[in-house]
């Protein structure tokens, strides 16, 4: 059974939260304290965690970035702040997902669901070499930097990477370059890759925000 730890400080939403997911088969606790929250996934290794954005003690943000020094346990972020930044911000702290409120408890759990069922790991099917990679037992024939954003992409399937932390990885020298320089890369990757499953596409776009890899 998964356990899933669900931050927020409004009880009502929290308790919605909890049944709804104890209907569905998971295991929850509750926090309401940002300070709190670290602590206790140290101890309790949770399966998944549902971050509010606005907590006392210590923000979602602050909270996000914390855990992601020393677990990759997913993290949903569950937000009243629908700015494009503070989406931004979220995702590039580690965050693997969010949702805005109001938002349907049907369309959260579904979120949850999908995301516990994703692989951490290298999807099956691609094996990454130190400067090399196969898709179903066939060569790509990738370029340094499209190599890169692949790694990139698959260190954490199904998560979505904003366009600033791919371009973080994509050159050594930490060249100034824009947004569009990752479309131009993605484009030619997708291309390489639907050589091998045609029909197929492996990396998504996530309007507003940047990609992730599904295999």
């Amino acid at each position: 059974m998964s356990r899933i730890l669900i931050v927020e400080d409004e009880p009502k939403l929290a308790a919605l939260e909890s049944d709804y997911l104890k209907s569905q088969g998971y295991e929850t606790h509750c926090i309401a304290d940002g300070l709190e929250v670290a602590p206790w996934v140290r101890a309790n290794s949770p399966d998944l965690i549902l971050l509010d954005l606005m907590l006392p003690g210590r923000d979602g943000l602050e909270v996000c970035r914390e855990l992601r020094t020393f677990t990759d346990t997913p993290i949903v972020m569950v937000t009243a702040k629908v700015e494009e930044i503070d989406r931004l911000v979220g995702l590039d702290l580690g965050a693997d997902d969010y949702v805005c409120k109001p938002f349907s408890i049907r369309e959260l759990v579904a979120r949850v669901r999908a995301i516990l069922r994703r692989p951490r790991s290298a999807p099956s099917g691609l094996l990454l070499g130190e400067q090399s990679a196969t898709l179903d037992g066939k060569a790509l024939d990738l370029t340094p930097v499209e190599f890169r954003l692949l790694r990139a992409l698959a260190s954490s399937p199904g998560r979505i990477f904003p366009r600033e932390r791919l371009l973080e990885r994509l050159y050594e020298d930490h060249r100034v370059v824009t947004d569009r320089t990752v479309d131009a890369h993605v484009k030619n990757l997708r291309r390489k890759l639907e050589e091998v499953r045609p029909g197929e596409e492996l990396v998504r776009s996530i309007y507003g925000v940047g990609y992730k890899l599904e295999l």
